[in-house]
């Protein structure tokens, strides 16, 4: 039988101390990402999660958006024993839906260097055209 998994888009679920163990101690992109910075990321963005049948969160996304024309899908984390059970499928499936019926987004971005193979289902591909993906990396004090 397959386990039953519970998507949600209220922030008012999220474990923000587990998500905050699990980007900042096991998330490549965010190792070392302090408490304060996660909290406020969580707080200027559209958060999601997914439950367990013992409404335990066993995954965690945001997105970046200005809710009309683009969105950011940043910090997409499943927990590691809950891998390859759906998950993953059920977090992305809810995100999209979410910002398809929810907002007017026309275009939803994100990099990853792992799960090319989950996003593609969903119709993510590299860019056509003249494009160029680039970064600029602020200097902190």
């Amino acid at each position: 039988m397959r386990p039953v998994y519970t998507f949600s888009n209220d922030r008012a679920l999220i474990d923000r101390e587990l998500v905050h163990r699990w980007l900042s101690e096991e998330a490549y992109w965010a190792k070392g990402r302090t408490r304060a910075v996660q909290d406020a990321a969580i707080d200027a963005s559209r958060n999601y999660s997914v439950r367990d049948a013992e409404n335990r969160q066993v995954a965690y996304a945001r997105v970046v958006t200005d809710g009309v024309t683009f969105a950011w899908l940043c910090d997409v984390f499943v927990e590691e024993a809950t891998r390859g059970s759906g998950v993953g499928r059920v977090l992305v499936e809810g995100v999209i839906d979410d910002l398809q019926h929810g907002s007017t987004v026309k275009r939803i971005m994100l990099a990853t260097s792992t799960a090319d193979g989950l996003y593609e289902k969903y119709g993510f591909a590299e860019p056509s055209g003249p494009s160029r993906y680039m970064i600029r990396q602020m200097q902190r004090p």
